[in-house]
């Protein structure tokens, strides 16, 4: 997959790209990526890419003459162009699921109070929140869509390792443990100690239907639609009911 990221500070991506996990998936050649400067294709000697908004109020806009020449300088009318914003769509682990299917996506980096209204109805696809809240960096939201997305594609990692996170089959993830077996008076679970996979299957399974019933209450119901509840966590999930 091909990452082309359009910001006015790439070295905030840069830095992603350079490190950990993405660096491996970048030099075995599963991912690449694609910084583009927006000031490199302002007009001015200050290589201004914001102006006033139109109609009043507080903060400054992206230009849309700069930003369109560097979306076409990535020839993003052929490619899915994703705008990082907090009006857009909420992000999840579905939407990170069919992003991953692409063989190339463009990120627009808003900053300020965003960008000109006519590059999202020229060039955007998707216009995606990564939560309900306001960020000055669209860099840090595109690179957790990024970092959703990229994992998600064969060879980054194993397709065991991804089984049971957190949001498979609508589940939070199971607590973990590793050494030692006692930390401040705490003990390592006993049935991990144990060997017995069939009884730690069932251990894990329990503990993510008690996670997500405390945190996330409304997967439950998110599992029984899309046909992702099975008759085991059924049975699990009626022990809880009658605690």
């Amino acid at each position: 997959m091909r990452f082309d990221v359009l910001t006015l500070f790439p070295e905030i991506p840069e830095a992603f790209f350079k490190t950990s996990i993405m660096a491996k998936a970048v030099e075995k050649g599963i991912i690449s990526c694609n910084l583009v400067n927006i000031r490199d294709f302002a007009f001015d000697k200050h290589r201004s890419c914001d102006d006033i908004v139109y109609g009043g109020g507080a903060g400054m806009l992206l230009l849309p003459e700069p930003l369109s020449l560097a979306l076409d300088s990535v020839n993003a009318s052929s490619k899915r162009v994703i705008y990082v914003t907090p009006s857009g769509k909420p992000f999840n682990q579905e939407l990170a699921k069919e992003l991953s299917l692409e063989e190339e996506l463009v990120f627009v980096c808003g900053r300020y109070e965003g960008i000109d209204q006519r590059i999202i109805d020229e060039y955007v696809d998707d216009e995606i929140s990564v939560g309900d809240y306001v960020m000055s960096s669209g860099e840090l939201a595109a690179l957790v869509i990024i970092d959703a997305v990229y994992r998600l594609i064969d060879g980054v990692i194993s397709g065991e390792s991804l089984e049971e996170e957190s949001f498979s089959g609508f589940l939070l993830e199971y607590p973990q443990y590793t050494r030692p077996r006692n930390f401040k008076g705490r003990e390592v679970p006993e049935v991990l100690l144990s060997g017995h996979h069939l009884n730690i299957h069932k251990w894990r399974l329990k503990k993510r239907i008690e996670k997500t019933l405390k945190n996330r209450p409304e997967l439950i119901e998110k599992a029984r639609n899309c046909g992702m509840w099975t008759k085991e966590a059924e049975k699990i999930f009626k022990e809880f009911e009658n605690e």
